[in-house]
């Protein structure tokens, strides 16, 4: 997730350049950012309420959308008082666009819940 923000908002939309404080702080708060909000994705779909979607690909991207649109709120409550011209069509690409990010990460996170499973104990 965080790869797909630093090439989006740094190579794609070149936020960084208005960015008012040292570049390295800025990356270094992203990347504890998303390193938590990786940790909520994993904790969501771990949750006992999610356990009840047996499918592990609908789990996940339901935990994406979820994440995606959360993230999506949250950005948009912070930058309304940073951008004075914000447009429909620039809210929803920016909320297409968060919950495709969080979707992959989530994808992620059952990627490697499948490949580095925890063990099952055998009774004897």
């Amino acid at each position: 997730m965080f790869a797909l923000f630093y090439l989006w908002h740094g190579y794609f939309l070149n936020d960084f350049k208005r960015i008012n404080f040292p570049l390295t702080w800025f990356v270094t708060f992203a990347a504890c950012t998303y390193l938590i909000f990786g940790a909520g994705i994993y904790f969501l779909y771990e949750s006992q309420p999610l356990k009840r979607i047996t499918n592990l690909f609908a789990r996940g991207l339901f935990c994406g959308v979820v994440a995606g649109f959360s993230l999506f709120m949250i950005s948009t409550i912070v930058n309304i008082s940073l951008t004075k011209h914000l447009s429909l069509n620039h809210l929803m690409v920016d909320c297409t666009w968060q919950i495709a990010e969080q979707t992959i990460g989530a994808m992620v996170v059952v990627l490697f819940k499948v490949v580095i499973h925890e063990p099952v104990h055998e009774h004897i």
